[in-house]
């Protein structure tokens, strides 16, 4: 695995620009067959890891609107 301290972080679109709910993925990791997920909130807390059909799966469900949506 990576070095996540190393990697380059990115908001995701879908986090809004309230500053509040916030997620940042590692993008350049995800070839690696991993998905690297955290709160940009709490940068030097535990990412998430995710296999990357996984993570595709739930942005896919995202994009749907299967969740709701929360304001």
């Amino acid at each position: 695995m990576v070095d996540l301290a190393t990697v380059t972080w990115v908001k995701s679109s879908y986090s809004g620009g309230s500053n509040g709910n916030c997620v940042e993925w590692a993008p350049s990791v995800a070839s690696s067959g991993a998905v690297p997920v955290r709160d940009s909130k709490d940068p030097l807390g535990p990412p998430l890891v995710f296999d990357v059909a996984a993570w595709s799966t739930f942005g896919n469900a995202v994009r749907r609107g299967e969740f709701g949506r929360v304001e």
